[in-house]
């Protein structure tokens, strides 16, 4: 079997499909969604195609360490973004070259069905409580993620801290003690606000704090999760193995979020699910990405022993013939070979656009920018 070319597709909202066609006719889909600069991806996935021309797509290791290594500059989010949408559909190949979903190919299931969580939001932190009475009259998840605080000064006002509490209890208040709640603070809080916040919001019992500061200061997180009994969560905006590992060996956070289509794609997923299980940390997979990436996620969540909960957007109504079906909180096991999906191609076609998408901008009142 021999990769023949590449098939890139933008959809809406600001997605990005990619199929990986082969010279016996099995056709794999990934996802190398990068969120603001898809567009940018696409050309290193092109780049990568004229490295993969001709190779057999089911040597997935060696041709990941031939496009992570033969570039020499190596890592970062375009680069791991492409990786990431091509190894997918590379397992998604394998799967259907043996008839068997990729999950088998990991050493299979460890679960049954994989637990989901509902993001609620709005215009900026606006309309969230809308989004809770909606969410809770469908009685369809149980759990929910939102983000309490818009843009933050490197010290807040009391007033501004008292907003976000604010918020969390009116949310607690409306789910009950039944259903788990989450918040993300999305790197906008300094170390020492994040400290503050989260305090205030012990009382409420969270799953957990998500990006309570930016990326990469581990330090920071370290001293955050020993200040406060809530977990902490981190890793969306991470590559690699290599940039988690400091944060498993120290214990940094109680929940690591790699996202599929930055991260290195599946098996790196599951690599770094595999160090975090010896330390007993938790996986929770970020996905605020299309079906591709959530079909390529379920796989993972499968066979990981320490899965937590998955995060997604669309259940794929958008664009699957089959979507995904959630029921009391949770997908049962996907049974279909490779990554059990396949696309409706009238919707794709009627979803496809040019791919520009910025990221939304936060200013603060003097007009600097703020984190997003």
């Amino acid at each position: 079997m021999k990769i023949t070319h590449f098939e890139l597709l933008h959809v809406r909202p600001r997605w990005l499909f990619l199929k990986v066609h082969t010279d016996v006719g099995i056709v794999g889909l990934g996802e190398p969604t990068l969120e603001g600069r898809t567009r940018t991806v696409a050309a290193a996935v092109r780049e990568y195609e004229r490295m993969l021309i001709g190779q057999d797509p089911r040597r997935i290791e060696h041709l990941w360490q031939r496009m992570y290594r033969q570039t020499f500059y190596r890592g970062g989010p375009v680069l791991c973004s492409a990786i990431s949408g091509i190894e997918q559909a590379l397992w998604d190949i394998l799967g259907k070259s043996l008839g068997v979903p990729v999950y088998q190919l990991l050493g299979g299931a460890v679960r049954d069905r994989i637990r989901i969580y509902g993001w609620t939001r709005g215009g900026r932190t606006g309309d969230y409580i809308e989004n809770f009475i909606h969410h809770l009259e469908a009685r369809q998840f149980t759990a929910y993620k939102f983000a309490p605080i818009d843009a933050c000064r490197m010290i807040e006002s009391p007033a501004a801290m008292q907003r976000a509490v604010d918020r969390v209890a009116e949310a607690r208040r409306i789910v009950g003690d039944q259903i788990d709640l989450a918040v993300d603070l999305h790197g906008r809080c300094t170390p020492a606000l994040s400290r503050r916040l989260a305090r205030k919001l012990e009382p409420f019992d969270l799953l957990f704090i998500e990006e309570p500061v930016l990326p990469g200061d581990t330090a920071a997180l370290t001293e955050l999760s020993a200040a406060c009994s809530t977990p902490i969560a981190t890793g969306e905006r991470l590559f690699t193995r290599w940039q988690f590992q400091e944060l498993i060996e120290r214990r940094a956070v109680a929940v690591l979020q790699p996202d599929l289509s930055h991260v290195g794609g599946i098996f790196e997923t599951r690599k770094i699910a595999a160090a975090a299980e010896a330390r007993n940390i938790a996986i929770a997979p970020h996905c605020p990405l299309g079906p591709i990436a959530l079909a390529a996620s379920l796989q993972v969540d499968a066979t990981t022993p320490n899965f937590l909960i998955q995060e997604h957007v669309t259940l794929g109504a958008d664009y699957l013939k089959h979507p995904f079906i959630v029921k009391d909180g949770y997908i049962d096991l996907p049974t279909d070979v490779g990554l059990g999906i396949e696309l409706d191609e009238e919707k794709v076609k009627a979803g496809q656009f040019d791919g520009d998408w910025d990221t939304p901008t936060f200013h603060h009142e003097d007009g600097s920018i703020a984190e997003w």
